[in-house]
């Protein structure tokens, strides 16, 4: 089994999952209800624990500290999607992130609960739980405010079109695709987007939103070879501070 290979799927998960997490955190005290000041907190710290655990299974394999890894790498280093890094914006860019993202994060994490390598497969196991609530949440929320006033319809397909090309780069694939679903590490990219189209358009449906046409839409692409856009920088300079400032603090 290629190391390499695995190191790459955990670091790109891992990035996504820290990153997204600090961004949902900025909606703190800033939420159009107290209800979500909490639910998006609460999202944001279990996806920071989530990548905790990824880079803890990266240690293993020879990387870095967990706190050294999340902390100390710049923007060129992160394998993150741009989707992640882009500002909150308003409540209805969020709320659409949140949910074409962790309807992607559950469906990658139930295909990895079939793993090979073992230590992804346990913890696939262990946040499926967190990750139902994830998705639970954001198609509640989606269901409701799509189908509400003809302002929360529009401003949600504004905000869906906007993002849909953003969304598709979770889905780029790993120079190590072959390997990874012929040693059966991970299913692939692409069915894993198979999987997400097909549940998003189950929830959309129950709505007034549309869903453009996937297939002409140009994927933006880049993040997993570590080509960001300007904001993951600032985002990295805000998140490290306080471990710039005393690394042996724990996070």
């Amino acid at each position: 089994m290629n190391e390499s290979a695995i190191k790459e799927l955990l670091y790109k998960i891992a990035d996504d999952q820290l990153i997204l997490g600090h961004r949902n955190s900025e909606w703190t005290g800033f939420g159009p209800l107290l209800e979500e000041d909490i639910a998006f907190s609460s999202m944001a710290q279990d996806k920071v624990g989530q990548s905790y655990a990824l880079y803890t299974i990266l240690h293993s394999l020879g990387e870095q500290e967990p706190d050294t890894v999340a902390f100390t790498r710049n923007a060129s280093q992160f394998h993150n999607a741009i989707f992640t890094e882009l500002p909150n914006g308003e409540y209805d860019f969020s709320l659409i992130r949140h949910f074409l993202y962790d309807t992607a994060e559950i469906i990658r994490f139930d295909m990895l609960t079939l793993s090979s390598f073992q230590p992804i497969a346990e913890l696939a196991v262990k946040v499926r739980a967190e990750l139902r609530y994830h998705t639970l949440h954001a198609n509640t929320w989606v269901k409701q405010l799509g189908s509400a006033t003809e302002e929360s319809v529009a401003r949600l397909q504004q905000s869906l079109e906007y993002a849909l090309p953003y969304a598709l780069g979770l889905f780029e694939e790993s120079p190590y695709e072959k390997e990874l679903i012929e040693t059966g590490v991970f299913g692939g990219e692409k069915l894993l987007k198979e999987k997400w189209l097909e549940r998003i358009t189950e929830i959309l449906v129950q709505t007034q939103l549309q869903l453009p046409d996937i297939k002409l839409i140009e994927p933006v692409l880049g993040g997993r070879a570590g080509k960001h856009s300007e904001h993951l920088q600032p985002l990295l300079d805000e998140m490290s501070e306080v471990f710039r400032i005393d690394p042996t603090a724990e996070w």
